[in-house]
């Protein structure tokens, strides 16, 4: 990478008070930046997929995001929302139960962009090509920003194939949920311009487990029509305007859809009990709810709620691959930026070999999380065909085990390459940190994710076959990753212990899947380092680890955020 010594200068254009407030050593903020025209991989992603080509208003409006993302007061809305989390406001002054949730206004403004931009659910009605893709790459660029505005977005995004289980369902809240305006407060979905989704599925006895949740559904009124009773120990972004739920119904578990509004404009019951103290994604809310003869509408028939809901948690887990690839993203960014200012023991950090494995490696994890995202999200626009559906049923799970867990690890390892200014929350690294592990969290922890990968290979056959079929045009290309497809092939036909191994299976899918798509379409360099770093017998789980022979700078090269105007 170029690299200059660090010179002399005050921070912002102010004059120090006295020579020893003189800023030196110290990198310029990196504000404002291009996060879409510095992410070389994702683009070249969008060259290759987005068939025949880039429509040319996507491109726009990719370009508008990477801008926004990169910008000074993007950085200052999502610091305001993380220092001002969201209020439970039970009460109004009266005594009249509200059950509101309050917000700082940098939430609503970043809240706001995600929904003028479309990163809903506007793919599943637009008329642009590869729309899937397009989003996801806005979501990822997004995300980079501030990741916590993502849940209301993404369970919007996730709703929409749900509610195609009822066609009248679907046209009463389709287009709202697809609308571009973002329209906060809580009124009947049809005096609203726009409106936003939530889920609440899980309950304290159950997690994971929805099949053990006692939420009742009983029915009330016209065919269709229940009231539900029961808690809720997460509801996703209580704030939103409708809601899929699970219950128990007379025929079984059932998926229902709960406005917070009726439509003659009362509330709902829908009580808000307290919101959740998380380690991260605090800028966003997530709450306990009880429900006490809350009206609701069965979607689907009743004890298919889990049937009826699948589509929903297929999208919000390409959403989880995104958001982890996006956080890697930026933590990269943030060391790289660092590294190539700041110096120590005479040198650029960025010049010291040590540190050049550390970023190379991380660029590398980074650079195939992001290509596998976008892979995946290809393959929604192109579901149609039975290979990709089946395609996304078997990565899609693995995806979500193996890139979530390690974005903790990227973000912990990035923190650490600016030390102790990494750990200080102006750095925006601990920001980072804490909101990594959500992702392999959500929609199902990494045991889940890994036994459905599983499931997806006992019970599907076409599932493997699409793997393959993605896998085989890369091999012979590198002996290291032909000795893996084969080591990984060898392992399923004796699957002994196959729930034991689960865990480790989803992560040689994944590791074999990234290399093929990089393979396929990385520069030489980034492929021969995957294949050696993550397929070889030197490969290693630490970051920094790379062994020798390897362009690291070539591959750091990739994930410069693209100012090398340095003072």
């Amino acid at each position: 990478m170029e690299s200059s010594r660090p010179a002399t200068y005050l921070h912002n254009g102010q004059r120090a008070s006295s020579a020893t407030h003189v800023v030196v050593n110290q990198p310029p903020p990196l504000q404002p930046y291009d996060a879409y025209a510095a992410d070389a991989p994702l683009r070249e992603a969008l060259a290759r997929w987005a068939q025949p080509a880039l429509d040319a208003t996507a491109g726009s409006r990719l370009a508008e995001i990477g801008i926004a993302a990169g910008s000074a007061a993007v950085r200052d809305w999502a610091f305001d929302a993380h220092r001002h989390p969201p209020r439970l406001l039970t009460h109004d002054r009266y005594g009249a139960r509200v059950d509101e949730v309050e917000f700082h206004p940098s939430w609503h403004r970043l809240v706001d962009r995600a929904v003028g931009w479309g990163l809903h659910a506007t793919p599943w009605s637009s008329p642009e090509p590869a729309p899937h893709l397009t989003r996801a790459a806005g979501f990822y660029l997004w995300s980079q920003a501030e990741a916590g505005n993502g849940c209301p977005i993404s369970m919007t995004y996730a709703a929409v194939p749900a509610l195609r289980a009822d066609g009248d369902l679907a046209a009463a809240w389709t287009p709202a949920l697809s609308s571009t305006s973002y329209d906060p407060g809580l009124r009947p979905v049809g005096a609203k311009r726009g409106a936003l989704a939530g889920m609440a599925m899980t309950e304290k006895q159950g997690g994971s487990d929805v099949r053990a949740n006692t939420t009742r559904a009983e029915p009330a009124g016209p065919p269709g029509e229940y009231a539900l009773t029961g808690h809720k120990w997460f509801c996703s972004a209580p704030m939103c305007d409708v809601f899929l739920v699970l219950a128990q119904a007379p025929g079984g578990l059932t998926c229902f859809v709960v406005p917070r509004v009726l439509p003659d404009g009362t509330r709902n019951t829908f009580r808000l009990m307290r919101l959740k103290d998380k380690l991260g994604n605090r800028s966003n809310a997530s709450a306990e709810v009880e429900f006490d003869s809350t009206w609701g509408q069965r979607l689907g028939e009743e004890g298919r709620g889990v049937p009826a809901i699948i589509a929903m948690v297929a999208a919000t887990r390409l959403d989880c691959v995104l958001t982890s690839a996006a956080l890697m993203r930026r933590a990269v960014t943030e060391a790289v930026w660092h590294a190539t200012h700041r110096e120590a023991f005479g040198r650029l950090l960025a010049d010291q070999p040590a540190m050049v494995n550390v970023l190379a490696d991380l660029a590398l994890e980074q650079e195939a999380a992001t290509t596998l995202a976008m892979r995946l999200a290809a393959a929604v626009d192109a579901s149609a065909d039975p290979a990709e559906r089946a395609l996304l049923r078997i990565a899609l799970p693995a995806a979500k085990y193996f890139v979530c867990k390690r974005a903790s690890a990227v973000a912990a390892e990035a923190l650490e390459c600016l030390g102790g200014n990494g750990y200080v929350e102006e750095s925006g690294l601990p920001m980072l940190y804490r909101e990594a592990p959500l992702n392999s969290i959500w929609e199902g922890s990494g045991s889940v994710q890994a036994l459905d990968v599983l499931r997806a290979l006992q019970r599907e056959p076409g599932a493997l076959e699409a793997w393959l079929g993605e896998v085989a045009p890369a091999q012979g290309a590198d002996p290291r990753f032909d000795r893996a497809v084969e080591g990984l092939l060898n392992s399923l036909a004796d699957l002994t212990e196959p729930e034991y191994g689960a865990r480790r299976l989803a992560e040689r899918l994944t590791l074999v899947l990234q290399g093929a798509l990089l393979l396929r379409y990385a520069p030489a360099e980034v492929a021969d380092a995957f294949c050696a770093s993550r397929l070889g017998p030197d490969g290693s789980s630490t970051l920094g680890t790379l062994p020798g022979g390897l362009d690291a700078a070539a591959i750091l090269a990739r994930s410069d955020p693209g100012r090398r105007d340095r003072p």
